[in-house]
């Protein structure tokens, strides 16, 4: 099975798949958000509850070597549950997550306002059974796999299906979502230099989990100054809207990532 990451003694060791775009020395924060997701999903309820609201802080990077993860329950109550984890190399905590288990009820009455969305979603599905490269949008230009397509100043869709988070275990909705949510730094801060500012915190907000294999992210807004950007897009699938994701990053452009160049030395999707 295709998977980002192996498990053995404790201990996870990741695949090529992870390793970040910035440096081969370090993993990236998608796979480092999915990793803590799937860590986290041990402390849930049970299916009378959903993980509502997933936060990421990446203050340090996560080297390519082994790693531990550490969690516990914070606060345990009879409609919310609080559990913590974190990434741990060498006694140092790298990475660390916090998720809100909410239970469910009953819609309350009413009628409440929402903003007419239009999401785009590819025709053809992203559904093989161990993951499928991501399709990129940029404005009304067609969807695409091509790393290379969004060196330019429009608004942004990508659209995903995640393989395996850790081998030999299927990957499950939340892992789904809290993977595709770093993936904001792409949607958000793509444009005609390449990506330039790399994730210090990710937060993930869920109504409802992804259902089957795809999951979208759309660009809502951007803003940056003096090096410090914050950006916000809407997570979506083909039934519709289920969350938003909202990031904080810093410049990193002494490294600007461009995209076809990493797509290339991962033998990705590229079009010249």
């Amino acid at each position: 099975m295709v998977a980002f990451f192996t498990r053995e003694n404790g201990r996870y060791t990741a695949s090529q798949m992870a390793v970040s775009a910035w440096s081969d020395a370090q993993l990236a924060g998608t796979a480092v958000c999915g990793l803590l997701a799937h860590e986290l999903e041990n402390h849930s309820p049970g299916t009378d509850f959903r993980p509502a609201r997933f936060t990421v802080d990446l203050f340090s990077p996560v080297r390519n070597e082994p790693l531990e993860l550490r969690s516990s329950i914070v606060r345990d109550g009879r409609r919310i549950r609080v559990a913590d984890a974190s990434v741990v190399q060498d006694g140092q905590v790298r990475a660390r997550a916090t998720v809100h288990f909410l239970a469910l009820a009953d819609e309350p009455p009413g009628e409440v306002w929402q903003p007419a969305r239009e999401l785009p979603v590819p025709e053809t599905p992203l559904d093989g059974p161990f993951g499928n490269p991501p399709l990129f949008k940029s404005g009304d230009l067609d969807w695409t796999h091509d790393f290379a397509s969004g060196v330019n100043a429009l608004r942004k869709a990508a659209w995903n299906n995640v393989p395996a988070v850790v081998e030999g275990l299927p990957v499950t909705p939340f892992e789904r979502a809290a993977f595709v949510a770093d993936t904001a730094n792409l949607v958000c801060n793509w444009g005609t230099g390449g990506v330039g500012y790399i994730n210090t915190d990710v937060a993930l907000t869920l109504s409802r989990l992804p259902e089957g294999r795809e999951v979208g992210l759309f660009a809502q807004d951007h803003m940056s100054a003096d090096g410090i950007a914050t950006a916000t897009a809407t997570m979506y699938d083909r039934s519709g809207p289920l969350g938003t994701v909202t990031i904080t990053a810093l410049s990193n452009a002494m490294r600007q990532v461009d995209m076809a160049e990493f797509a290339a030395s991962r033998s990705l999707p590229v079009e010249r």
